[in-house]
């Protein structure tokens, strides 16, 4: 299992650090485009717009399917728990993984939609139902707000457990820890004046569905990497650890036949002397 564990972990790897440059510069696109509505006195785009009362509140939760990755569920579940427990309204939950839903369901959270069996390379299509949902309950008014809380790939033994604002998009909030790197100090500022056919806000009702999937996607796939990081430590701390105690279990089979073995040959001279006395 450590053997596949890392097989899988070193694609996820692959994949996930390929794709953050483009959710990178997607992201300095989108501020680019929201800062040129604002400027053009346009209305904001629904999925901009915050709710002047936040009533409702969905949390999409990222976990695995399956278990033996060590703490990697326990860790993004009580992050989403103690985010939960900290609003003055109820939550909702979007799962994606069996273990996060089953969590939930076991511990009487509301989950009113769950998805599991994602295969290991995803791509942005297995990600569109889930992304689809997401913005429909928003745009419906069955969220008010809505949170990504997945787990971040920092790299093989660091993996961090985050929360942060999905919908509405806020295009002045700062970027994951992982991918600044990839974005500019100051993405905000406005250098120039472009032009935009047919008008900025056109191109904002076709980028913004598709930034809202790249975020979930970019979510899963850090996730995954993460996931096959911690199962791949797990089965080598496991490992190392039935080495351990097989080395343990020897010595104390070495030691108990010793012992056994002396034991006889003390009968066997004791019986010796006795029989010598007895002549």
């Amino acid at each position: 299992m450590q053997m596949v564990a890392a097989s899988k972990m070193r694609r996820a790897q692959e994949q996930v650090l390929a794709t953050r440059a483009y959710a990178a510069k997607a992201w300095e696109v989108l501020v680019h485009l929201a800062a040129q509505q604002r400027g053009h006195g346009q209305a904001a785009h629904p999925l901009l717009l915050r709710r002047d009362r936040i009533g409702k509140t969905g949390v999409v939760l990222i976990t695995s399917d399956k278990g033996l990755c060590g703490a990697y569920n326990a860790n993004i579940i009580r992050s989403a728990l103690h985010f939960m427990r900290g609003l003055d309204h109820p939550a909702s939950l979007i799962t994606i993984g069996r273990r996060g839903r089953d969590f939930m369901i076991r511990y009487g959270g509301q989950v009113i939609a769950e998805f599991s069996d994602l295969p290991d390379r995803p791509s942005v299509l297995d990600i569109t139902p889930i992304a689809r949902t997401v913005i429909d309950d928003f745009l419906n008014g069955d969220y008010d707000e809505v949170y990504l809380a997945h787990t971040v790939f920092i790299n093989t033994l660091n993996q961090e457990p985050t929360l942060r604002r999905l919908l509405p998009i806020t295009p002045d909030q700062s970027p994951s820890r992982v991918m600044r790197e990839y974005i500019a100090d100051t993405p905000q500022r406005v250098t120039g004046e472009y032009i935009y056919e047919p008008n900025p806000g056109v191109v904002l009702d076709a980028v913004l569905p598709r930034f809202t999937e790249l975020q979930i996607y970019q979510a899963v796939l850090e996730a995954l990497a993460s996931e096959h990081s911690a199962r791949m430590v797990a089965m080598r701390s496991a490992t190392d650890n039935a080495n351990e105690l097989i080395q343990d279990l020897t010595l104390s089979y070495y030691r108990a036949r010793q012992e056994a073995i002396t034991k006889e040959m003390l009968d066997i001279v004791g019986g010796s002397e006795a029989s010598v006395s007895v002549a």
